[in-house]
């Protein structure tokens, strides 16, 4: 919840600066410009706004894990890291209460630590030493270096002056004492607000787990076949399902017997997620690339029919009036009037179907993959390598940008009238 509050400070704080420049530095008035719907050149993205969220959400990333590449006083408050000590008050049968104290070292987990020296004490309580690992709590058992132990009723009543019984717990400035059921002491060291790096590694550890794939591999194969064998697949996927996809969406729209027909298919299987269809393809197809492929071509088939079906749907029957009062003929209509005037939703239909296809290869390569994106975050997390799984998740993400970077690149040159007819 903090994250998003201060996430929605900044977004509102940049919006009311950056809105307020602009208005003083204004001498365009055509960007005050009325919206009107279906006017793509009415709305375009602010790059300022682009560009400060992009840097938000890697100041916050950085912020929260401690992040060498983010200034310190930027950082949250990160996890108690030193020697953290208590008094606790234990008392036996036959003797007076003594009071005694535990002194703990706390350390990254994953270097090598030694125990804080110091004396025992006068009393017959003594005092203790303990190292826990930052993010991590530890039992503390204060009664085995006592004089007088559980044999004699030995119980903590006392931290720091503060009562304390089984199943109850004394806020200290250094964390957080607990006392289990059975009357042992439970030392959880402040956390503060950063992320644990096994739950949410810095920038540079992505960074660094990145280079060092990308030169020595993963499970045998480089990163780039890695990323090749996903692209691939959702290629060849994708072309399947559009080969098929749009003539029958061409059919459907222009027949009404082809539309009576597939309808319901096609209405049916599309709300259907892929994810669901990989136990019954594995069945059918099994478990190698054809059964992935063929995941991946139901994927996209559905969205192709739907939006070609729209595309033919869409065009303006005055158009079609229009080229028969010319002399023009079905298949000049097909090819002059029709096709062009469903282009502009065919590739706007290719685009989600794009971006589904390369997220559901990730599922389709959890199962039984050798290579693959997905393979490599399914296999990392296993093994709590989240650096991978991170690294893994920013790939499939800059990757599938860029293939709708190209698909809009590609609609631009390919349908220069959308929006014009």
């Amino acid at each position: 919840m903090i994250v998003f509050a201060i996430y929605a400070l900044i977004f509102i704080t940049s919006f009311v600066v950056v809105k307020t420049l602009a208005r003083k530095a204004m001498t365009d008035y055509t960007a005050l410009k009325t919206v009107t719907f279906g006017d793509e050149s009415a709305v375009r993205p602010n790059r300022i706004a682009s560009v400060i969220s992009v840097l938000t959400i890697f100041l916050l990333w950085g912020a929260f894990t401690g992040s060498k590449l983010v200034p310190s006083m930027l950082h949250a408050p990160g996890p108690f890291m030193g020697d953290a000590s208590f008094n606790y008050t234990a008392e036996a049968e036959g003797v007076a209460p003594d009071d005694a104290t535990v002194t703990v070292r706390v350390f990254e987990v994953g270097t090598d630590v030694q125990p804080p020296e110091i004396a025992p004490g006068s009393g017959w309580a003594k005092n203790d030493v303990d190292t826990v690992g930052a993010w991590r709590s530890g039992l503390i058992r204060v009664d085995k270096n006592d004089e007088y132990g559980r044999d004699v009723g030995h119980t903590v009543t006392a931290v720091n002056g503060q009562p304390i019984a089984p199943g109850g717990e004394v806020m200290t400035e250094f964390g957080r004492v607990g006392m289990s059921p059975k009357g042992t002491l439970n030392f959880e060291p402040a956390k503060g607000w950063q992320m644990e790096p096994i739950w949410l590694p810095p920038p540079e550890a992505v960074v660094a787990r990145l280079v060092e794939i990308a030169n020595e591999g993963y499970r045998d194969s480089t990163l780039w076949e890695h990323l090749g064998w996903s692209l691939f697949r959702v290629i060849v996927g994708f072309f399947f399902g559009a080969l098929v996809g749009i003539p029958l969406g061409y059919a459907m729209g222009l027949s009404d017997w082809f539309r009576g027909w597939f309808d319901p298919i096609v209405e049916f299987m599309r709300p259907v997620p892929p994810l669901a269809l990989i136990p019954l393809v594995i069945i059918w197809a099994g478990i190698g690339e054809l059964g992935k492929i063929i995941l991946l071509f139901l994927a996209a088939l559905w969205i192709m029919a739907i939006a070609a079906r729209a595309g033919v749907s869409g065009v303006a029957i005055s158009k079609v009036h229009a080229a028969y009062s010319l002399g023009a003929s079905k298949w000049q209509i097909m090819r002059h009037v029709i096709v062009p005037n469903s282009l502009p939703e065919i590739f706007t239909g290719a685009r989600v179907a794009m971006g589904v296809c390369w997220g559901t290869v990730v599922a389709a390569e959890l199962v039984a993959a050798e290579k693959g994106a997905g393979m490599m975050i399914m296999v990392a997390s296993k093994f709590q390598l989240t650096d991978i799984v991170i690294m893994g998740i920013i790939l499939i993400g800059l990757i599938g940008f860029g293939i709708d970077i190209l698909m809009r690149l590609a609609e631009k040159a390919l349908v220069p009238w959308k929006g014009r007819i």
